[in-house]
């Protein structure tokens, strides 16, 4: 009995929400596949029910943006593999995507499989892995290679930021980005100059400014907007399509938009943070509240940032939503308590991303629940090849969901929440909207607040490459776009010569004979020189030179009229 409890579910009296429909229906569930989905279903006794009436049955959240246990600036994000997908459930989500980033010169295959061993024995949720790119060389290449065709990645992650540890030159991004072309993988970039980025952080420390606000200084937005520009303009002279991730300000969000309405394979992700605060609290006189807030690009002092982001996510220009979740506590982020270069990059967000979304977005009425569905799960399991797999409700979709009550309420806070870190960039959030149940491989993983997840009962998700979603169009538009040679006639006049310094040698053909007449209109009607033409050549030959000199001529009657009596 408790075997078919654990194996076979129904979900009654809800309504199903879809990224393009809303119906009410049941939905039963089977071996964690998702089996029936209907009105009057027929199922097995012994079946567990959920009852959903007044609540919406959706896809569990993915988050395309993660960072568990990151090595970064000499530490390692505090929430792990195991307290990160904990998290994660109990705020409805039910996979991330994680990043496996190696150090410069270190090969990409090992820095999988070392991600791999972290993440295995511990996840409680499903997840999949993007791969950075921090050096080039053909060697990497190769590896980006391996890792698509035989380990089920089909990202790599490109930094504009972070000199002289993660970031590639224009030159190294092209490399990169031709190389994800072609072996149907999805390049992606953090988007923000480096090299301004380094020289406004000298100039800030030079004028004693150490505190948080100098982070949010040395990043301003047109150095997001810069770079978001430039990949684009990058993938695009190749024809590979881009993610740019973690898209914190309206200018970077505008030029993104400006690219795809022109055409440009692009897609981008905003996060948690950007939606529900502010760039403000760099300038809370708390340096602890001041450094929590820290992360890269920065979020913008700008009340009006999170309105137009969510604005631009339901238009369209933006596509998804992450967290960049990397945690680091007081004591971690106090690195950096007399230089602000020193403190750990990163916030939290992967257990408050679904209801800040939902508070900000459906409860203010700029997106609906579709749209909803949209951007927290179903564009991501698209982009990234994983649909229907993942991101709908439908049968034979994997039984990853979440039963919402749209109708209650909580309150965020850092006291109450599963993850490890000792703050919370939404902290007093009261926000509409909360995961009652969410069911995890066909099994209930939170029910009424309380999670009851396993560590290890997730499972690494491979993402195929050429997703139709991505490369359904590329092909046609190389065709389409490809340059077209001009048929004419070949050139064969004179052809000046260059001697080995680089100067011009007249060639015969082009010497001037002396008797050439230079002008080209005729004589005036008393035969004297037009004087619209000019009597100069650059042949040293002039029309005049044979013509008697004369000193001077007295003129009678000047223009003007002859003077009459004394000039003064």
């Amino acid at each position: 009995m408790a075997t078919s409890a654990q194996n076979r579910l129904l979900i009654k009296g809800g309504r199903v929400v879809n990224d393009d429909m809303m119906q009410d229906a049941d939905v039963y569930i089977e071996d964690g596949i998702i089996k029936q989905v209907g009105t009057n279903l027929h199922t097995p006794g012994g079946t567990r029910v959920v009852e959903a009436k007044g609540h919406l049955v959706m896809p569990g959240g993915i988050d395309t943006h993660t960072h568990m246990q990151l090595p970064f600036m000499g530490t390692f994000a505090v929430d792990d593999f195991y307290t990160g997908t904990r998290a994660a459930l109990a705020g409805g989500t039910t996979m991330i995507m994680d990043f496996a980033i190696p150090q410069k010169g270190e090969s990409l295959v090992e820095a999988y499989h070392r991600w791999r061993s972290w993440a295995d024995p511990k996840v409680c949720c499903d997840y999949a892995l993007h791969v950075g790119v921090t050096w080039w060389c053909d060697k990497v290449g190769k590896e980006m290679e391996e890792l698509t065709e035989e380990h089920g990645i089909n990202s790599f992650k490109m930094f504009m930021a972070y000199k002289d540890t993660w970031q590639l030159d224009d030159h190294d991004l092209l490399e990169s980005f031709k190389q994800c072309k072609e072996i149907g993988a999805l390049a992606q970039v953090h988007a923000e100059n480096g090299d301004i980025i380094k020289e406004n952080t000298a100039k800030l420390l030079d004028m004693g400014i150490t505190g948080p606000e100098g982070h949010e200084l040395s990043r301003p937005e047109e150095v997001e907007a810069e770079a978001t520009n430039r990949a684009c303009v990058l993938a695009n002279q190749i024809g590979c399509p881009l993610y740019i991730c973690n898209i914190m300000s309206k200018s970077a969000a505008s030029a993104l938009g400006e690219h795809r309405r022109r055409g440009t394979l692009v897609w981008g992700e905003t996060i948690a943070a950007a939606l529900g605060t502010d760039g403000s609290h760099y300038y809370n006189p708390c340096w602890q509240h001041a450094a929590g807030h820290v992360l890269s690009p920065p979020l913008r002092n700008d009340s009006s940032t999170p309105s137009s982001l969510m604005e631009l996510l339901d238009v369209g220009d933006l596509q998804t939503t992450g967290t960049d979740n990397c945690t680091f506590s007081a004591s971690q982020k106090a690195l950096g308590k007399d230089d602000f270069t020193k403190i750990p990059n990163g916030v939290n967000g992967v257990e408050d991303r679904m209801s800040v979304i939902w508070e900000k977005g459906v409860v203010s009425g700029k997106i609906d629940p579709c749209k909803f569905v949209a951007v927290t799960s179903t564009n991501a399991a698209k982009i990234f090849n994983i649909y229907p797999k993942k991101g709908r409700i439908a049968v034979g979709s994997d039984a990853d969901i979440v039963v919402w009550n749209p109708h209650a309420t909580r309150t965020i806070s850092a006291k109450t929440h599963y993850q490890a870190v000792d703050f919370n960039i939404f902290e007093g959030m009261e926000v509409h909207g909360i995961a009652d149940y969410v069911i995890c491989h066909g099994r209930v993983v939170v029910e009424e607040g309380n999670v009851r997840a396993v560590s290890g009962m997730g499972k690494f998700v491979p993402t195929p490459s050429h997703s139709p979603y991505v490369y359904g169009r590329v092909q046609e538009r190389d065709i389409a776009n490809a340059p077209k040679k001009v048929d004419r006639a070949p050139y064969d006049g004179p052809v000046i010569q260059l001697n080995n310094q680089g100067l011009t040698q007249a060639v015969e053909s082009s010497i001037i004979p002396t008797n050439q007449e230079f002008y080209t209109r005729g004589p005036t009607r008393c035969g004297g020189l037009n004087l619209h033409d000019s009597s100069f050549h650059v042949s040293g030959a002039q029309m005049n030179d044979k013509s008697p000199k004369r000193p001077s001529v007295k003129v009678h009657n000047p223009p003007g009229g002859k003077a009459s009596g004394s000039f003064w």
